[in-house]
């Protein structure tokens, strides 16, 4: 069990940091300790109280005190990051000298495990701010979400983000083809489908193929069409923990695997052509997204049919209007040249350029 005496965390720096310390001599409970930093992916670095060299308690970026220690760390600097760790669940002075030695948290083990794996794998990563996180879904068959999702990709990576795209719909034929990156190596979608617990956010990153400045999570041309809801749940939870921006391509149907990306999204991008048919077809997929997604909103595409414009497809729906989409004459042609989406002016990269500006800026993407 965990309680919190005060929220404040030590500040955190991208890329990959020291191990916590650890403080105490029960060598049963430091052996346990020493299981979830390796667990975690950390080398920690132990002491029986508080260390003598200048400095080791206060950059440490993460203190793990055992409750035999307590007592010894008592006067130490205060500091935010100091969890003190025991596994007596009744001990009515637990508290008293968590307060002594300025900790954050009380942990008591096996009970905690699970959430203090996971706090020191995200000091050993760097973890700062999450990712925003973008899923782009069709209301109907054909409607250029996946072309949407590889432009708005490339246009943040363009920008010089941090981006990362993920292919959500195995039946797509791959975001890596739309790309022309299928044939770069590095892990596709069928790598990842045992994935369960925790997956680190940079062997993520690393893993996967490069184009275009962003890395790529695609299927690769086998029979595999599943994931599982562990693994979209573990693998996109990774990519978030990196930072910038994450794109996610999701089918029309919600399955589990869908229904875990939609529970990890800030916000979806429902693309609709402007006819009444394609209306009625997306007011369906919107009714069963939105069951899972809060914000979603809505990007028409054009041409329009007679007596139909952007504002009246989103009424229609009930959404926000994201944007629109004119005719681009030309796209078809230049993608297949080579030329990824969104990569040449036109109404395309406007529409990426715009929402990005928009949605990364705090002013709304409305």
């Amino acid at each position: 069990m965990a309680g919190s005496i005060t929220s404040e965390r030590p500040p955190v720096v991208e890329g990959r940091r020291d191990g916590p310390l650890i403080v105490t001599e029960d060598m049963e409970l430091l052996d346990d300790l020493l299981r979830l930093c390796a667990a975690a992916g950390a080398e920690p670095d132990v002491h029986h109280s508080v260390p003598e060299r200048s400095g080791s308690w206060e950059g440490a970026p993460l203190v793990l005190v055992g409750d035999d220690a307590a007592a010894r760390c008592r006067g130490a600097t205060r500091r935010p990051g100091v969890l003190l760790v025991g596994r007596d669940q009744d001990d009515p002075d637990v508290w008293r000298r968590a307060v002594e030695i300025g900790a954050d948290c009380v942990l008591r083990l096996p009970d905690a495990e699970g959430w203090l794996v996971d706090r020191i794998a995200d000091v050993v990563e760097g973890v700062g701010r999450q990712a925003l996180t973008v899923g782009v879904i069709g209301g109907r068959g054909g409607a250029g979400a996946s072309t949407l999702a590889c432009a708005l990709a490339v246009s943040a990576a363009r920008g010089g983000r941090r981006t990362m795209l993920v292919d959500g719909d195995p039946l797509g034929g791959g975001l890596d083809v739309l790309l022309g990156g299928e044939q770069v190596e590095g892990r596709r979608w069928p790598d990842f489908a045992a994935s369960k617990g925790r997956v680190a956010g940079g062997a993520l990153e690393e893993s996967l193929p490069e184009l275009h400045a962003l890395r790529v999570l695609s299927w690769d041309r086998g029979d595999s069409v599943v994931i599982p809801p562990e693994a979209m749940r573990s693998v996109l939870a990774a990519a978030r923990r990196r930072g910038g921006v994450v794109v996610v391509d999701l089918p029309r149907r919600v399955d589990e695997g869908v229904a875990e990306a939609l529970a990890q999204l800030d916000l979806g991008l429902l693309v609709v052509p402007a006819e009444l048919r394609a209306v009625a077809a997306a007011n369906r997929v919107a009714s069963t997204v939105g069951m899972v997604l809060q914000d979603l909103r809505v990007v028409v595409r054009g041409p329009y049919a007679a007596g139909l414009d952007e504002q009246w497809v989103a009424d229609a729906l009930g959404l926000p209007l994201a944007g629109e989409l004119p005719v681009e004459a030309g796209l078809l042609a230049a993608q297949e040249g080579g030329a990824p989406p969104g990569r040449a002016r036109g109404p395309l990269a406007r529409f990426c350029t715009a929402f990005w500006e928009r949605a990364l800026t705090g002013g709304g993407v409305s």
